[in-house]
């Protein structure tokens, strides 16, 4: 089956806000994909999108959502659900509790520094992926993906290109796997405070280049990735 994305906002999106923000176009995304497989026969459709990919420290995070069974219309508790990247920290932790409290089904699959460091990012992105479909109870009948391809699944599956700014099961799981990861990193700031985790997340800032410095890397850090290996002890 193929499915298309328009790259037009569909009926059900929502229009975006004339109030002044440092966001240049937030895209609110449609539920043209999911309906289009519910006239197709697919009941359960998951999304899927990850956190933490170009992080330096800390783990990787996949979040998986089904909005609804046999969804026939975005429901209304979705407004304002778009790509985790395109909204502040609050209104996505806002968010994260309307769908852990109104979706199907939530799961989160996570994938520590020593495993990407063992098996690869690439690997360990599929690793997050199972974990969190293995971690809804349910077993979809097909997965939304935010660009990649999952090797292994045993239903449908499709790719989408910018599909965590197209597809609103896709924004979902972004927002799931985004807030997932940073109330972890947060936690792990205060055991490893040399290198303000609680502000960046463990990607490359200056503040988390010079914690390395002083401090050398960490059990958390990825001793694979080429900023964190001068500061590796052996």
């Amino acid at each position: 089956m193929t499915v298309r994305v328009s790259s037009k906002s569909g009926a059900d999106a929502a229009s975006v806000s004339s109030r002044p923000s440092p966001l240049k176009s937030v895209r609110y995304p449609s539920s043209e994909v999911e309906r289009r497989l519910t006239r197709d026969g697919y009941r359960l459709v998951a999304g899927l999108d990850e956190a933490g990919r170009g992080s330096w420290a800390g783990p990787l995070v996949a979040g998986a959502v089904v909005l609804a069974e046999g969804l026939t219309r975005k429901p209304v508790w979705c407004r304002g659900v778009c790509d985790s990247k395109m909204i502040g920290p609050q209104e996505r932790e806002r968010l994260a509790i309307a769908i852990r409290a109104s979706a199907v089904a939530v799961g989160v699959g996570i994938v520590s520094p020593e495993v990407i460091d063992l098996i690869g990012l690439t690997a360990a992105g599929h690793l997050a992926f199972h974990r969190a479909l293995r971690g809804l109870q349910i077993a979809p009948d097909y997965v939304l993906v935010d660009a990649f391809h999952i090797p292994g699944l045993s239903v449908p599956q499709h790719a989408i290109i910018r599909g965590d700014q197209l597809c609103v099961s896709i924004s979902a799981a972004s927002i799931i796997a985004k807030t997932y990861r940073d109330r972890l990193m947060r936690t792990l700031d205060s055991d490893y405070p040399a290198y303000g985790l609680a502000d960046h997340k463990g990607y490359g800032t200056d503040q988390h280049r010079k914690g390395l410095v002083q401090a050398g890397a960490s059990q958390i850090h990825r001793h694979s990735w080429r900023p964190v290996v001068p500061h590796v002890s052996l």
